[in-house]
Parts: C-alpha cells; structure tokens; sequence
C-alpha cells in the first residue's frame, strides 16, 4: 500500500523534470545533426585513414568559414544514399594535374596567379599544386607565413624564398597597419567607404603577388604598391590632423563657454 500510494506523486513529480532535461538536450543534439554533412557524420567516427581527413578539415580555415566536404569534392551532403554517386555532382579525389582547376572553382583569381607562375608552368612536370603549400584538408589561411623554410626547403633551397618573404613583408605589415586604422575611424563615425574600397584593391593586387616566384617582379610591384599605401597614409594624417582640429576647436569652444560664464557670474555678483 505504501508503494502504491508513494509512486504516482513521485512520478508526476520526476515527469516535468524528465521532460525539461529532455529539451535542453535534445535540439542541441538535432542542431548538431544539422549543421553536420552525412561526410562528417559517417566519416568522423572512422578510424585511420578514412576518417583523418574530418580531424585535419576540423583544424582548417574551410571549417572555420563553414565550407564542408561538399563544398570541394560534391556530392549531396544531407543524402547519405547519395552522397557520393557521381550521377548527382559528387566529383571525388582529383588527380594531380586537375587540382588546380578544382580548388579554382572558387579561388579563380588565385588560379589564374598560380597557373602564370614558375610553379603553375611546371604543372604535371614534377611542380607543386596548391596542396603541396596549403595542405589539402587541413587548408590554412594564406599568408606570408607559409613562405618558410621548412615547407619551401622540401622542393627547393630557401635563398630566393626568403628574398621574396622580406620584400612582401613590409608590405603586409603596412597594408595590416592601415586595415586597423581605417577600422578605428570607421569605429569613431569617420565615413571610410572610399579608402575601404581602395585599400580592398591594393591588397587584392598585392596578394596575387604571393604566386610570384620573380624576384624582381614582386620587388617591382611591391615598391609600387608602396607608393599607393603611401598615399592612404597621407589621407589618414589628413583625417588625423582634421580631428585634432575638431578637438582643438571644441576644446576653445568649452573653454569660451566657461569664462562668459564666469564673467557673468562675477558680473551678476558685482551688482548683487
């Protein structure tokens, strides 16, 4: 009798509690599912070599901008049946000579750099592909930084290497510099689209140089390309020099205020 009188309240009571924990649990878990292609799904779980390739894709700059497996090899990701039948887009490993050309479907100026470089001539003769730099599922953000010793030595010896990695250097680290401070006037209301978009433009020019195995030509376009950051930084001390004015301005401005109201105050007391 005691169990059979104690069990009801106590299963009305747990009931709610089941049902509160369920749905914190349970869409976390759907979104999950969602936002997972069935490749990573299926091949996320496997060991060895069929699924290394989900743990070096996981560590890219294509999973940290939401680009799945599909988004280079095809396929219907939400259809495990189909995920891979050629007949519906899957386009699977390519070969050696077509990496170019697959990577390029979404990297088309970067094709068109890499195709007109010494590497891309030696495409099919021994050259690199983009892998051979960027990884192939473990794809890294493109910067100076892959220009290394480590990585350059395994083809060729790093004396040239190195020469072009200084030359872009300074370029870079001004075109970061002058990013950062259009950023901060953007911040304090400055209407920056004009230098915004010229500064998209020349960074655009310089890093279709990160191809360029000519030295002469990247020291050439560099300098170049230097000249025009010159001319951002002339308009960035104008808009500096404009806010000081502003503030100096409003700074004799406030202190104008204060002294009439000073001398009106003494003014009232001298005839009270």
């Amino acid at each position: 009798m005691t169990m059979k009188g104690n069990w009801p309240p106590l299963r009305r009571n747990l009931f709610p509690a089941v049902l509160i924990l369920f749905s914190l649990v349970a869409p976390a878990s759907a979104e999950q599912q969602g936002n997972e292609t069935v490749c990573i799904q299926c091949h996320g779980a496997l060991p060895g070599k069929l699924g290394e390739p989900v743990a070096l894709w996981k560590q890219s700059i294509h999973a940290e901008n939401g680009i799945s497996c599909d988004g280079c090899h095809g396929g219907q990701p939400r259809d495990a049946a189909n995920a891979m039948n050629r007949a519906m887009g899957f386009l699977g490993k390519p070969s050696e000579g077509e990496i170019p050309a697959f990577c390029g479907r979404c990297h088309v100026g970067v094709m068109k750099d890499f195709l007109a470089s010494a590497h891309g001539r030696a495409l099919g003769r021994g050259g690199p592909t983009c892998v051979t730099c960027h990884s192939n599922h473990k794809v890294v953000k493109a910067t100076i930084a892959l220009i290394n010793e480590k990585d350059c030595s395994r083809c060729h010896s790093f004396e040239r290497a190195s020469i072009i990695r200084d030359a872009m250097q300074r370029t870079e680290g001004r075109v970061v510099a002058i990013d950062a401070r259009i950023s901060e006037f953007k911040g304090e209301g400055v209407d920056t689209e004009a230098l915004e978009k010229g500064l998209f433009a020349v960074r655009n020019r310089f890093h279709s140089l990160f191809h360029e195995v000519n030295v002469e030509k990247v020291r050439s376009d560099s300098a170049q390309i230097n000249t025009e950051l010159d001319k951002f930084q002339r308009e960035i001390a104008v808009i500096d020099q404009t806010k000081k004015k502003r503030k100096l301005a409003g700074g004799i401005a406030v202190g104008a205020a204060l002294a009439i109201a000073g001398l009106f105050h003494l003014f009232r007391k001298t005839f009270e």
